[in-house]
């Protein structure tokens, strides 16, 4: 590409970059850039709202640049107070190192490894003395730090910052210094620590990066942002039915914003939001797993769903051993632990039985409290996305 169609491609689905100028001359300078994204390996999983910018540093690759991943085994242990009310638990170097390594796995599902330098943190920060993280800190002041909306809130409420919280947009920032990032990508929450690098690089004498934000992703509730701690999310690495069948969940308004952000078109115009939300699905399904598995996830779909023909679908089994005969609550409660490995609460299940979700061989059952005897071979559907064939 000419640079000014490089820019008009990259600048696609933006949310923010600091500054265009900056970033087309770097594009035009006719070398490989280096484009920065730090990720803390918190969990072990990444979701679909990490691939937001993943995706977008995968474009840059597409274009011949270079992408630097940054692994935070040091910034992980502290991790990132970007958006966060409460102090974040800390982890141990063996956790994060642990989460660490199934993350590479996971972000190669997008980005090309050939144009990958994959660099952890902490190999700059071990090597450095205290007396050199007292100089480091006397680049910031105290009153920058705490300009961040976040740690405003937090002082408004009078709610507590720790002193470690306020190291890590410093360790961000000398991050870009370590690595002569051209560009850092980041979310719409990272524009204070990606300035700080900016700063820093200044103060070294290096060219300064460009910002580069990428929107952030709503989870699967619509409201807060997609993070497994608020149990709203999809993870990359996920079952194929369960990846289909979360999404297939989501409501026809962030339909549209998921294709926006994670296929970069607009939804099929003229589309039943039903069949554009089958063709979402399918498509996110056959990135992550391959095209054979989507359309078989999307006939198991249709069996059990949209023909509700439950009886030929491939359910998995409820053993019901000791359970035989128990309130539905109960029932339905172990269904979502021994088959699908998932926690709900009583009250939840209860709820779910009385919106109508629960149905046993075809027929709702409304009452929590009723006994129901289960035989083998009946199938309990516990809710829209999930139904099991009891043993």
């Amino acid at each position: 590409m000419q640079p000014e169609e490089a820019f008009a491609f990259l600048k696609r689905g933006a949310a923010q970059i600091i500054s265009e100028d900056q970033l087309r001359d770097k594009i035009a300078l006719g070398r490989p850039l280096r484009v920065k994204l730090g990720v803390d390996p918190t969990t072990s999983d990444i979701h679909l709202g990490h691939t937001v910018v993943l995706r977008k540093l995968r474009q840059f690759q597409e274009l011949g640049h270079q992408a630097i991943l940054i692994i935070g085994d040091f910034t992980g242990m502290i991790g990132d107070p970007s958006g966060r009310s409460v102090t974040r638990p800390q982890l141990t170097h063996q956790e994060v190192i642990a989460n660490a390594a199934t993350y590479r796995e996971q972000a190669f599902k997008i980005l090309d490894p050939a144009r990958t330098e994959t660099v952890c943190n902490g190999d700059w920060f071990r090597a450095m003395s205290f007396e050199d993280v007292i100089r480091l800190n006397s680049r910031v002041t105290l009153q920058q730090l705490l300009q961040r909306e976040d740690f405003k809130a937090r002082i408004d409420k009078q709610q507590s910052i720790r002193a470690h919280e306020i190291q890590y947009p410093i360790m961000q920032g000398w991050d870009s210094v370590m690595v002569k990032a051209d560009v850092e990508l980041g979310g719409t929450d990272q524009l204070f620590n990606i300035l700080i690098g900016r700063d820093f690089q200044r103060e070294e004498g290096l060219p300064q990066q460009v910002v580069f934000l990428v929107p952030i992703l709503e989870g699967l509730d619509g409201s807060k942002k997609m993070s497994k701690s608020f149990g709203n999310f999809v993870a990359v690495n996920e079952s194929a039915s369960d990846m289909f069948g979360k999404l297939m969940s989501i409501s026809d308004e962030l339909m549209a914003r998921y294709y926006e952000l994670l296929l970069g078109r607009a939804a099929p115009a003229g589309m039943r939001p039903l069949n554009a939300k089958k063709q979402f699905a399918f498509e996110i399904v056959q990135t992550y797993h391959s095209a054979a598995v989507a359309q078989k996830t999307l006939d198991e779909w249709n069996t059990r769903f949209s023909n509700r023909d439950l009886e030929h679908a491939n359910l998995p089994a409820f053993s019901v051993s000791g359970l035989k005969q128990h309130d539905l609550v109960t029932l339905v409660w172990n269904a979502y632990r021994e088959a699908f490995d998932l926690e709900k609460s009583r009250s939840e299940v209860s709820r779910l039985i009385k919106q109508g979700s629960v149905e046993l061989d075809g027929q709702k059952i409304r009452d929590p409290k009723a006994v129901i005897k289960l035989k083998s071979g009946q199938i309990l559907r516990i809710d829209k996305r999930h139904a099991v064939r009891v043993a």
